[in-house]
């Protein structure tokens, strides 16, 4: 097997298993997935607006944008949160 072939199963593979998500029996916790991205995407736009800001230039960010992953953040870890504290019956 070539390495060209190996990549290319290892893509379908990859491609297989991101569907797995999607099933309701997977071992993944979708609200921590979309809480992390959030959270992910608040820091990239705080870099953004440091170095903007070290370079002299204002960066405008919306409040209303901002407030919203920071709910969405918020929400997803605390829901996730709740799901593995609370007691299951």
């Amino acid at each position: 097997m070539t390495g060209r072939q190996e990549a290319g199963y290892k893509t379908i593979n990859f491609i297989m298993s991101f569907k797995e998500i999607f099933k309701t029996d997977n071992t993944y916790n979708e609200k921590t997935i979309i809480g992390f991205l959030s959270f992910a995407v608040m820091i990239i736009v705080m870099l953004a607006d440091v170095i903007s800001g070290a370079m002299g230039k204002d960066l405008v960010i919306n409040e209303f944008t901002y407030n919203s992953f920071v709910l969405v953040t918020l929400g997803s870890f605390g829901i996730a949160g709740l799901e593995k504290f609370a007691e299951r019956k």
